[in-house]
């Protein structure tokens, strides 16, 4: 990953970064600011449009699904406080429907994870958008997605296997067999 310094001088451009990972948002937060963006992060629509409200971003990336309100939901009231503002969103459940609909609602691009910093740029960056790129021929498997479902919410509940069985509706027996499963391939 190239950690040029993009935007130099006195007046850094603001970048909100929404999304309920963690890890993710404090990684990408750290690349984004090496290159010269100012970032604030936020880990839900409401905490996100409370941000914006107080410092308009000139750009903002948002996850599309969130607990709460999606990317999707929080997109047109972040453009309707700014409306140049650059809005991508991005997600692990990429579908040629939800692309569709993030860019009639505005977002100036759509881009799945896993994206690196530099995929973040380029996209927030690019003048037009082909909707053929926008859903990866070989998506995630339902498999796939559901490893990466239930990983997210037993992070959520500290490694807790009952609290994580009770979130996703499941007997905790099944949800330890599904455990003890090597991560299925994308």
């Amino acid at each position: 990953m190239s950690e040029e310094v993009l935007f130099e001088g006195d007046e850094q451009p603001h970048l909100l970064l929404v999304d309920d990972d963690a890890t993710f948002t404090r990684v990408m937060a750290r690349s984004m600011e090496r290159r010269g963006l100012r970032v604030s992060v936020a880990s839900s629509a409401e905490e996100g449009l409370v941000i914006a409200t107080r410092d308009s971003p000139d750009y903002a990336v948002l996850d599309l699904k969130m607990e709460g309100d999606s990317g999707l939901a929080l997109l047109p009231k972040l453009l309707e406080l700014d409306s140049e503002m650059r809005v991508l969103i991005l997600t692990g459940y990429s579908s040629i429907a939800t692309a569709v609909e993030a860019i009639k609602r505005g977002a100036c691009n759509y881009l799945c994870k896993p994206a690196d910093a530099d995929d973040v740029l380029a996209a927030l960056m690019s003048e037009h958008v082909e909707l053929s790129s926008l859903v990866p021929e070989n998506p995630m498997s339902v498999d796939r997605l559901q490893w990466e479902h239930i990983q997210r919410v037993l992070a959520e509940h500290q490694g807790n296997i009952s609290a994580t069985a009770r979130a996703l509706g499941m007997h905790r027996r099944t949800l330890q067999r599904k455990l003890q499963k090597r991560p299925v391939r994308r």
